[in-house]
């Protein structure tokens, strides 16, 4: 009876937490809708994911934020969650701008709200699209814009960090800027890629030291490097050997 009791308010907390993550947001929207200013913006769409954490009761831990670089850097993390992005965006500076796959450019509220918020959309597939949007965002990080990637490009059920895609560290060797490797830990427990509704737990968010472009390196290389400095925090297995 126990078991079938803890379902329940499992249950129950997920369909509250998303009913707060939808009035949140919507009230997020709006103000994107008005509010002047990439700077303001930006920090609009932080307070509401920090706000919705906070009342879902969803404790959130970020150590190393002394390792972020006062300048530009890439930020690269894992990805195990849809929640991921709003733990991201609660976790780092408003200075970051984000790359979403081009496929949520058909989602229209959510299309809106990250475009006001100055993410960058790109296209996965080897494809013309992919290529103009690959040389778009080397454009961004050649001027000094901070940008976080996902560079596993989705994720999956299996626990892992998955094989590395090269856009963001091509971009960071174009730009000459930091590459900062970030580990996420409990989206994937709280809501793993097959179910539809959150479950309680806590968020972890651990930034480590940044790795140097400027001291040479192909891609290939600074991926994985900053492999090998995830993948023992992280403690799932490499997906990628």
């Amino acid at each position: 009876m126990t078991g079938v009791t803890t379902r329940i308010g499992h249950m129950a907390w997920g369909v509250a937490t998303w009913v707060l993550f939808v009035l949140i947001s919507l009230g997020v929207i709006l103000g994107l809708a008005v509010v002047p200013g990439l700077d303001r913006r930006r920090r609009l769409a932080r307070g509401g994911a920090r706000l919705t954490l906070r009342l879902a009761g969803i404790p959130l831990q970020v150590s190393g934020l002394e390792h972020l670089p006062d300048g530009p850097c890439i930020v690269v993390s894992n990805h195990a969650s849809y929640l991921d992005g709003v733990i991201m965006a609660a976790a780092l500076p408003p200075r970051f701008g984000f790359v979403i796959k081009r496929g949520l450019t058909r989602v229209p509220l959510a299309h809106f709200m990250l475009r006001r918020v100055g993410s960058e959309f790109v296209e996965r597939e080897q494809n013309s699209q992919g290529l103009r949007d690959a040389r778009r965002i080397l454009q961004q990080a050649g001027v000094g814009r901070s940008l976080v990637f996902f560079p596993e490009g989705t994720f999956r059920r299996e626990p892992g960090l998955g094989r590395f895609r090269p856009g963001a560290f091509n971009a960071a060797r174009r730009g000459q800027v930091p590459l900062v490797p970030v580990v996420i830990l409990g989206s994937r427990a709280m809501l793993p890629a097959h179910t539809r509704l959150p479950s309680p737990g806590r968020l972890e968010v651990h930034i480590q030291r940044p790795v140097e472009t400027k001291l040479g390196g192909t891609s290939a290389e600074l991926m994985a490097q900053c492999r090998a400095i995830m993948l023992p925090t992280l403690g799932e297995p490499d997906l990628d050997n």
